[in-house]
């Protein structure tokens, strides 16, 4: 999956991760802290995620 994190402009590409929650495990990021986006959604920290997402 292809992650995008705003403002700083990077670009990081995930696998294996299939939900919020332990994409921000692995970012290192409290929930809560950061706002997850899928297309004009945003995901809750339970969302499951798909190895083709833009986040």
């Amino acid at each position: 999956m292809k992650v995008r994190l705003t403002p700083q402009g990077r670009d990081l590409e995930f696998s294996g991760v299939r939900s919020v929650k332990t994409l921000l495990k692995r970012l290192a990021v409290l929930e809560g802290t950061i706002l997850v986006i899928r297309g004009k959604n945003l995901l809750t920290a339970d969302a499951g995620l798909a190895e083709d997402d833009q986040l």
